[in-house]
């Protein structure tokens, strides 16, 4: 209950928030998704990748998440593929199952249940999956309306591809970048994470509950909070890590599907109703499953 009421609880109700102003004003979503994406993601990206620790240690989180990212596309490719879906409902479901919310949820849970050097071990994680999310992602997003052409665009169009590029040369040449320009930076960055989870809140207001496509959202559901956990648990017994690193990977990869994608889903219309029906309904179930994954991990 103390996992609820001081961790996901906020978490909520920034949701019902963004639920509530889209109810009562009807807003268009899209231009609030261009500026996430085009100005806050950014910001958070190289503030993350910039100030990030480059080890041994981060290049075997990086691996790990590589491969699991790798097996749920897969898994969604395959039954779109069984199922005869079409090439957007297959971009859809990538988006929600392949890509899990790591940072504004994943990580104060992390630091609840295990402390502060976990803690770590999930802002480095938070790094990775954005990375990852703003590359991957988008090219999905991107391909579900068009074709691989408009999506290998897309991801070169993206401020956040080249905050990365970036970032990492940056790094690479141990280049310090002026005080005045971190400050922009900084200010800017920690408004990503509030702002897309108020999007989302946004677009689940959009939401027909009874128009619900529940055979593809079964799928994504079980998928995302119960076979990735469970393909983490297969990895790590291949690829040993720290005990308390392990923890920390099986449970962020329990976690729901991530709000950026809704995101995505929407600057695409990359059926965004089925991304954010998803996100909403994993997010709601996480409340149970990753209660039950703690009792399990210990």
């Amino acid at each position: 209950m103390m996992i609820f009421t001081e961790v996901v609880l906020p978490v909520l109700l920034i949701f019902l928030a963004g639920f509530g102003l889209q109810k009562w004003k009807r807003l268009d979503i899209k231009p609030f998704s261009t500026v996430a994406i085009y100005i806050l993601t950014p910001m958070l990206v190289f503030q993350n990748v910039y100030t990030a620790s480059l080890d041994q240690q981060y290049a075997n989180m990086v691996i790990f998440s590589l491969i699991l990212l790798a097996l749920l596309i897969f898994l969604s490719k395959l039954y779109c593929f069984v199922r005869k879906k079409g090439r957007s409902t297959e971009s859809a479901l990538i988006l929600s199952t392949a890509f899990m919310n790591s940072g504004n949820y994943g990580a104060p849970i992390v630091l609840f249940a295990y402390g502060q050097q976990a803690f770590g071990y999930a802002i480095s994680l938070m790094v990775i999956h954005i990375i990852f999310m703003n590359f991957f992602g988008i090219y999905y997003a991107a391909r579900g309306a068009g074709g691989v052409k408009t999506a290998m665009k897309a991801v070169f169009e993206m401020p956040p591809t080249y905050a990365v590029l970036l970032a990492v040369f940056f790094k690479l040449f141990d280049y310090q970048v002026p005080e005045n320009i971190l400050s922009v930076v900084d200010l800017l960055a920690p408004a990503t994470v509030p702002v897309i989870m108020v999007i989302l809140g946004m677009q689940l207001a959009e939401i027909n509950l009874s128009k619900l496509e529940w055979e593809k959202v079964s799928f994504a559901v079980i998928l995302r909070l119960f076979i990735s956990p469970a393909i983490a648990f297969g990895i790590l017994l291949v690829m040993p890590m720290d005990p308390l690193l392990a923890k920390v990977l099986i449970l962020i990869s329990a976690m729901p599907s991530a709000a950026n994608t809704v995101i995505y889903a929407v600057q695409y219309d990359s059926e965004p109703n089925l991304v954010s029906s998803i996100t909403l309904i994993t997010t709601l179930l996480s409340i149970l499953t990753v209660t039950w994954m703690l009792i399990l991990l210990g």
